[in-house]
This record gives C-alpha cells, sequence and structure tokens, in this order.
C-alpha cells in the first residue's frame, strides 16, 4: 500500500478515505480525529470526535456542549479500530491532552504529530517517540535560525524584572491553553509564591488545569473595578495577547508588557508589539529538536506541514530522506 492511499491531504484536512476520518479537520466532516484543543485544531459543528479525555473537556470549555454531534474519549496507547484502519493515540507534549496519531493499515504506519514539543513541561504528558514508516511533522519554528534557551532561564529574567522594577505590573501575554499555564506552572518552580493575577478568559481553563492534577497555586482574578488599584503594584498578572491591546492593560499600575512565547526570538516582532520583556517560551519544537526527533525515528518519508515546510524538507532530502511539504491551509500559531 502507498502511504497516500492510507492518508493524504484534502481541502477539509488529513482523510483516511479507508476509515472514513479526517485528523483536525478545519471543515466539519462526519468524523474527525483530534490531536489537542488549539482552535486551529479542534473545530466545532464535526459529527462525530475521537480525542483524549483531556481534549474533548477542553474542546467543551471551549466551544460549548454542542461542539459535536457525538463524542468519543481514548487513552494513551489504547488501539481502536475504524473501519479495518488500526488508529492508537501517544503523547504529543504540547498542551494538556494533547495527541500524536498513529494510523496503521497492512504493516504501514503513518504517525500525525500534530503540534508537539520534547522539553520537559509539568503542564502536559511528555512526547513519546513512535516508530513509523511515514512521520508527518510541524514546522512552526522550522528554521535553523531558531533555537530556543531553556524556559527556566527565561523566568528568571522574569523574576529579576519583578526584583528591578518593584512599582510596576508585569502583564505577560500568553495564549489561553497551555501556554498560560506553562508560565504560571514556571513561576511557581522557579520560587515565586505570591498570588498571580489572570485574565477572565483564562479562568476556566486554569480551573481544569487544576483540576486534573497540575499545582499552578493561588491565581486571583485581575478586575480593576473592585479593588484597590495599588495591590497590583509589583504583580504578575497574565492574561491572552489580546488583552493587553485595549484599554484593560492601560488601567493597571505603570505595566511593564511581557510576551511568553517562541516568535520572541524574532527581535522586530516584539518590538512591533511593543513587549519591553520578551520571553522566548515555546511550546513547538525548535529547529534542533525537529531534526532530532526526525532522526530518532529514522521514517521512510517525512511529510511537512504548516509553518516552514521548505527548510526542513530541504534538511530531510540533504539526510537522504525522502519528503514533501503539504500545503495544509488552515492551521496557525495559536499554541505560541
Amino acid at each position: 500500500m502507498r502511504p497516500d492511499q492510507l492518508l493524504y491531504p484534502a481541502p477539509e484536512g488529513l482523510f483516511c478515505p479507508i476509515g472514513g476520518f479526517y485528523v483536525d479537520p478545519v471543515r466539519p466532516v462526519e468524523r474527525a480525529l483530534v490531536t489537542h484543543g488549539h482552535s486551529d485544531h479542534a473545530r466545532a459543528g464535526h459529527g462525530r470526535v475521537l480525542a483524549t479525555r483531556q481534549t474533548l473537556d477542553i474542546m467543551r470549555i471551549r466551544c460549548g456542549d454542542g461542539f459535536a454531534g457525538s463524542e468519543q474519549a481514548v487513552g494513551f496507547g489504547e488501539q481502536l479500530t475504524i473501519n479495518g484502519v488500526r488508529v492508537r493515540f501517544h503523547p504529543a507534549g504540547h498542551v494538556l491532552g494533547s495527541a500524536q496519531i498513529a494510523v496503521e493499515k497492512d504493516g504501514l504506519r503513518i504517525v500525525v504529530s500534530g503540534d508537539y514539543k520534547r522539553r520537559p513541561d509539568p503542564t502536559c504528558a511528555a512526547y513519546v517517540p513512535v516508530a513509523c514508516d511515514v512521520f508527518i511533522t510541524e514546522a512552526t519554528f522550522g528554521l535553523p535560525v531558531f533555537h530556543h534557551p531553556d524556559p527556566m532561564d527565561e523566568t528568571k529574567k522574569l523574576l529579576a524584572s519583578l526584583r528591578r522594577f518593584p512599582e510596576r505590573t508585569h502583564l505577560i501575554g500568553a495564549y489561553a491553553l497551555g501556554k498560560a499555564q506553562r508560565v504560571i506552572r514556571l513561576l511557581r518552580d522557579a520560587g515565586y509564591d505570591k498570588p498571580i493575577y489572570i485574565h477572565g478568559a483564562l479562568e476556566s481553563l486554569c480551573r481544569y488545569y487544576a483540576g486534573q492534577g497540575i499545582a499552578l497555586g493561588e491565581l486571583l482574578p485581575a478586575t480593576i473595578e473592585s479593588r484597590d488599584q495599588s495591590i497590583f503594584k509589583g504583580a504578575v498578572v497574565v492574561g491572552p495577547p489580546s488583552a493587553f491591546q485595549d484599554r484593560w492593560a492601560r488601567r493597571f499600575h505603570d505595566p511593564l508588557p511581557a510576551f511568553a512565547s517562541g516568535w520572541m526570538m524574532v527581535r522586530q516582532r516584539a518590538k512591533q508589539l511593543g513587549v519591553e520583556l520578551p520571553l522566548v517560551i515555546s511550546d513547538h519544537c525548535d529547529w534542533p529538536e525537529l531534526t532530532e526527533t526526525i532522526s530518532e525515528l529514522n521514517p521512510r518519508e517525512v511529510w511537512v506541514t504548516h509553518g516552514r515546510e521548505e527548510a526542513l524538507v530541504r534538511w530531510c532530502e540533504l539526510q537522504g530522506i525522502s519528503a514533501k511539504p503539504l500545503h495544509l491551509i488552515g492551521y496557525e500559531d495559536e499554541g505560541d
């Protein structure tokens, strides 16, 4: 069997014609397998959704109870058979509940990695390498220039800024799912034990993470109207990046804008966003991790999805690995 007989890119997303399902479809379909809860991968309106329990819960939090006609939870490592196609979900290390999906038929195994990272992260299950014939990898940071620093070193930069500017409110822009909780946990692991104030958009997801055993410490709502504004002097406030572009952010005491993202390696992007303290904390692989992962798996073929596809395809070819870009449309960088 050729790989493209088992899985190929369609307008809706990656399609398995034998199994009759899509992986992370960008349009409503009858049967969807979803890798994780970010909105560019997990969309409402599908007839049936198969995902990890945590991803299904997150979809419900973000999209409401009617996000799909029906749902089915699958555990990591559990094997399911869909119309003769074997399917397994394996940890991807991206956010809580995130999975790689292995699709197998007649001795051919394709692994759809979704979004993944290799760095340690106590807020989600760690990435597990899965041997395969075809590895489908993202390439969000798929250029040799991207070498992300140790996230704890970036957290120490934040703590140093808090000591240097004890009167200023440190506003940290972090995406609501995954990044915000990781930043909070990094602060806790670095010894920061004061209350952390969070934007209302983060409350339900932070509550869910805490309910899943992820220790985030004391979190308080970052509401100005009902509080003495002086309590925010020297405090840490975490919220979605979009919130820091409006008047809400300017009401804090001498705010110091920060942003936690792998994109903060690009100084021009930080400058354009008005970020005073860029924190290079990524929930995706950097270039060395992408290439090391492919070398470790040693697949026959690599298919590259959203991101900097051409550079990674070229690297694979130089290593003697057959590779091609998929040019999938509709996947952004919400997780970073």
